[in-house]
């Protein structure tokens, strides 16, 4: 069986830029094929990944955060779990879980950085579907094979 549905996690913590992922996303992937999901950050996402594609409904999902250091804890720690946690996902669900997830070295709360991450995030978000629909189209193409 062909899915024709994706799945599209975003993290609520600077949203502002996330959601920016979703619009390249939809550029080359319909909206009425996506199911969008929130999140309140990004440590929340490998599970609700591993549940939808656990769900057999998607032929991908495509999870996006921005994990700045805020001063508190090391973000690297945070988006290193996410990482592997999205890969985990994948792996124990047989479905691509793709990462839009961007650990800037320095980030800073100016109206140049936010554009600067706001225009990359879309950049992503189209990467992010090309490899969703390069992905299905070779898994496709070894299901034939088989």
């Amino acid at each position: 069986m062909t899915h024709t549905r994706y799945a599209f996690v975003k993290a609520n913590w600077h949203s502002d830029i996330v959601d920016r992922a979703l619009e390249g996303f939809l550029e080359l992937i319909p909206a009425e094929q996506v199911d969008v999901y929130d999140v309140p950050g990004a440590f929340e996402m490998p599970l609700l990944a591993r549940d939808l594609a656990q769900t057999g409904r998607y032929t991908a999902v495509a999870c996006a955060a921005f994990v700045v250091d805020g001063g508190i804890y090391r973000h690297d720690f945070v988006a290193q779990a996410v990482v592997d946690g999205l890969m985990r996902a994948g792996m124990d669900s047989g479905v691509p879980v793709l990462s839009v997830s961007l650990t800037p070295h320095q980030y800073q709360e100016t109206d140049h950085h936010n554009a600067i991450y706001r225009d990359h995030f879309i950049q992503k978000g189209r990467e992010a579907a090309h490899a969703a629909l390069k992905v299905a189209k070779t898994r496709a193409g070894l299901a034939a094979a088989a």
